[in-house]
């Protein structure tokens, strides 16, 4: 993938800008390692970082092209998976091409079709087009938003980047926290409400949507949206459907130029792309496919099973490798190294996040990194199929809330009194997920129960999967590795959308109709293996050290800590608590309890310090 920014003015010479635009652009380089590049217009400065994946002569950017008396400048970070079908029908139109890049047919894409040739994209995408002719910008985010893009409106000035910390380059954008950015870090944080970029007057172009600036303004507008209709295929036809779909995302995400692998926990989700991936490597000659693995030191000896974690991976993974026939590696993290990069990955944020799960991500993607470029991920078969435990817990599903944000009330209490004033932290939380549910696609007549949980997919797409594929970009990008995500297809979503539940559940299992899509594909005893998320470290000694780093930081009186949180209530939570390894029930998500609420904190004082943030 790479790295994209941008500076549009319509008072200022931008010729003569070329070092904010290039100090901007110079912050996303882990995301494009391997190239840079700055084209200037007095209106318009456009910045690109490069990572090479397709086409490393043809791909370079940014790139510009002429059609007739016009010229296009295009930064674009992603990748499309129908670029061979683009290029064919827009040369029956009577285009030619200079490359082999998706680059370059995004770019006559939307020289062709104009804002409708978001339409006709299958891919992960974020791209901004400069019409010079025109003198306006079309920006876009792929309609699941699995590459991020945020902007900003400074005066005259409009900016965008791929990342935070892009925009922050520009003098003209400040690390403020308002009102609302509290309440984003601290009461629904890890998570983030759509479109909302934290510091204040900065904004996330939403999945689906399309934004277009000129000399008149800013016009937003949402090019993609799921629709409710009833699901008239039968049980077989059903089932075949998810089976050709599935299949077809992946080997359409197998395209590469460079070393491309798997990731491989031995669950549902990843054994189908390593087996369907490793069918097709050996039906074009390209090898043994490399398949990947994370575990962390002494797991063994501490794994405690429980209903988020039921058992270990290592000897699923080791079936389905032998299964495929991949080479595989297996990453082992150290306690010691997952503390450390826990500042690192805050940078990869560039704001507090998923503690250790995000920590431990960067180093597996930095091994993997030495090795190969691209891999591919599981990442979105739990929102799109039903596979939470909230699909399927009655108390879970028909809470008025988000089910992963638990435990609030104790949390809460740890923020400082002067902000839990401030930010009413529930009325915060219902708020937004009142906002969110009146967003949903209503079926005219639909059972109420099936309403319901199409409420709670809704939920799941747009906040939960967001965070984590947030993740995935941020921790794959920061080492320069692109993580690509089949089950991220919108024909996959818009199909099993509709989906009745009875029908999802078929078999009466979570993912009932994708493992019955499945049979044959996988060994039976993966293919009805219970779920089991991403691991974690269950070490004593991880717990021991966040906890310890939490009190060290408190002790410090200029600790910015101190600004947001109790000190007192956090440290008797320190001192009185000794969790077993896995640190009890889970405050976010499925993974984050005790051990990674101190870390978050600790990630919060490092963010406040280190981003110069001011509260205000």
């Amino acid at each position: 993938m790479c790295g994209i920014a941008g500076w549009i003015d319509w008072d200022a010479d931008l010729t003569q800008r070329r070092d904010t635009i290039a100090a901007m652009t110079d912050t996303l380089a882990a995301r494009g390692p391997d190239a840079s590049g700055v084209w200037l217009s007095p209106r318009a400065a456009l910045g690109h970082r490069r990572l090479i994946v397709v086409d490393p002569e043809g791909g370079v950017q940014p790139m510009t092209r002429r059609h007739g008396d016009r010229s296009y400048t295009i930064v674009y970070n992603g990748e499309l998976y129908n670029t061979t079908e683009l290029r064919q029908e827009l040369q029956n139109r009577g285009h030619s091409f200079l490359t082999r890049s998706d680059t370059e047919v995004l770019l006559i894409s939307f020289i062709e079709w104009g804002p409708a040739c978001v339409e006709h994209l299958n891919g992960i995408f974020a791209f901004a087009v400069w019409d010079e002719a025109n003198q306006s910008l079309f920006l876009a985010r792929d309609r699941l938003g699995v590459k991020p893009l945020f902007y900003a409106q400074r005066g005259s000035a409009f900016l965008f980047a791929s990342e935070l910390k892009a925009l922050l380059a520009h003098p003209l954008v400040e690390p403020i926290l308002d009102d609302e950015g509290l309440a984003e870090v601290f009461v629904l944080g890890p998570s983030r409400t759509p479109g909302h970029g934290v510091f204040r007057d900065v904004r996330e172009l939403r999945p689906g949507y399309w934004l277009l600036h000129n000399g008149n303004g800013t016009r937003l507008h949402r090019y993609w949206a799921l629709e409710s209709r009833p699901h008239t295929d039968d049980l077989e036809t059903t089932t075949e459907t998810v089976r050709t779909l599935v299949i077809d995302a992946v080997r359409r995400q197998l395209v590469s130029d460079v070393p491309l692998a798997t990731l491989l926990s031995g669950g549902l989700d990843s054994s189908i792309i390593t087996v369907v991936a490793a069918g097709a490597f050996q039906e074009e000659g390209r090898g043994r496919l490399h398949t990947w693995s994370i575990d962390y030191r002494d797991n063994d000896r501490y794994f405690q099973p429980s209903e988020f974690q039921p058992n270990a991976d290592a000897p699923w993974i080791q079936l389905v490798s032998e299964f495929a026939g991949t080479h595989h590696h297996h990453v082992v993290i150290d306690t010691h190294d997952l503390v450390e990069a826990l500042t690192t990955a805050v940078h990869g944020r560039d704001l507090p996040g998923m503690a250790d799960v995000d920590a431990s991500l960067y180093l597996f993607c930095r091994e993997i990194k030495k090795e190969f470029t691209v891999v591919l991920s599981g990442e979105c078969a739990d929102e799109i199929f039903g596979g939470y435990p909230w699909f399927h817990q009655e108390d879970l599903l028909n809470t008025e809330t988000f089910p992963w944000i638990r435990r609030t009330q104790q949390r809460f209490r740890l923020l400082s009194r002067e902000l839990q004033s401030r930010l009413r932290p529930d009325e915060y939380i219902a708020e937004r997920y009142r906002q969110t549910v009146s967003e949903v696609p209503r079926l005219p007549g639909e059972d109420p129960l099936e309403a319901r949980r199409r409420e709670m997919f809704y939920l799941n797409l747009t906040w939960f999967m967001a965070t984590l594929l947030d993740r995935k970009d941020r921790m794959g990008m920061l080492t320069g590795l692109e993580a690509r995500v089949p089950y991220a297809d919108h024909r996959i979503l818009e199909y099993v959308w509709n989906i009745p539940w009875t029908m999802k559940m078929t078999g009466n299992r979570e993912k009932g109709i994708l493992r019955r899509a499945m049979r044959g594909v996988l060994p039976d005893d993966v293919l009805y293996r219970k779920k089991s998320p991403y691991p974690k470290t269950h070490h004593p000694a991880y717990f021991r050290a966040v906890r310890d780093w939490v009190l060290d930081i408190l002790a410090d009186p200029a600790a910015p800590l101190h600004q947001v949180v109790d000190a007192g209530a956090v440290r008797t939570l320190a001192l009185t608590s000794d969790p077993p390894g896995g640190g009890g029930k889970p405050w976010f998500g499925q993974l984050m309890a005790l051990p990674q609420l101190f870390a978050f904190l600790g990630q919060v004082n490092i963010w406040l310090q280190e981003y110069r943030v001011t509260i205000r």
